[in-house]
């Protein structure tokens, strides 16, 4: 079994595979404040519901990867894989670690782990060129070339950061539900705030991509175009440029890294 952990700003996703197969998954909240203890016994407590693995932290588990986008939980769970886990090999994606991605920015190392793994994941699953959309805490569009390389990418304020900062920023306003309204024309302040969001990102989603399908290739249409991300179901419905949606797309990807760097060295 290879555990798979993915760290974003505010959930931790954790995916187990048997070989291709991902049988279990569970989300997190992420707490850059948790040790290395702690989230051991939190991954004891995960694991040992599922029927394949042993109650014993480590039983049955063959290799780790890792990505984090939030530096001190990388710290901590660099410490986990050597104390808990010190006998199963173990990839944290960070510079040196090969991805057979190139990064075509004028700073490489400042792309986050996880764009870059989802960047593989999509040439592997659907080929290039490609822009995968992530809705996690920000919402990111990546742009994927026909060969495979990463060239760039877009970065916008996530569907939660704008419905907390309309509750903050408005007098009258206040933290609502991410729901679909009964209608586009909201006839509360509720559904007002509710479609605002809805249909606002869902139009920000087709503008970016339709722009940067443009840029990427000369026939727009060729552009494959994956969501993932948590909150991505919440726009698949409404978007109109969306042609697969992957929820393990991360999780996929740092299989394959795992794969590229244990499995075939």
């Amino acid at each position: 079994m290879l555990l798979t952990i993915d760290v974003g700003n505010t959930h931790t996703v954790l995916g187990l595979f048997d070989g291709d197969e991902i049988v279990e998954h569970w989300r997190i909240s992420t707490d850059a404040r948790r040790t290395a203890d702690e989230l051991a016994v939190l991954l004891q407590g995960l694991m040992g519901m599922h029927p394949l693995l042993g109650e014993e932290l480590g039983d049955g588990i063959e290799g780790i990867s890792i990505c984090s986008t939030v530096p001190s939980v990388l710290h901590e769970l660099r410490e986990v894989t050597r104390r808990y886990y010190g006998d199963v090999p173990s990839v944290l994606v960070e510079p040196g670690v090969k991805t057979g991605v190139p990064i075509l920015m004028d700073n490489p190392k400042e792309v986050g782990a996880d764009r870059i793994i989802n960047a593989l994941a999509a040439v592997e699953l659907y080929e290039g060129p490609c822009v995968v959309v992530d809705f996690g805490t920000a919402t990111t569009f990546d742009a994927v070339s026909s060969r495979g390389e990463y060239v760039g990418g877009v970065i916008a304020p996530g569907i939660e950061i704008s419905v907390e900062a309309l509750g903050v920023r408005g007098a009258q306003l206040r933290k609502i539900e991410l729901a679909r309204p009964r209608s586009v024309i909201g006839k509360n302040t509720v559904e007002a705030m509710q479609s605002g969001i809805l249909y606002g990102f869902a139009g920000q989603v087709d503008g970016i991509v339709r722009r940067m399908a443009r840029e990427l290739s000369e026939d727009p249409e060729e552009v494959t175009v994956i969501a993932t991300g948590g909150l991505a179901p919440m726009v698949l419905g409404e978007s109109s440029v969306i042609d697969e949606h992957e929820p393990w797309l991360t999780l996929i990807g740092l299989r394959l890294v795992y794969e590229r760097n244990v499995s075939r060295s």
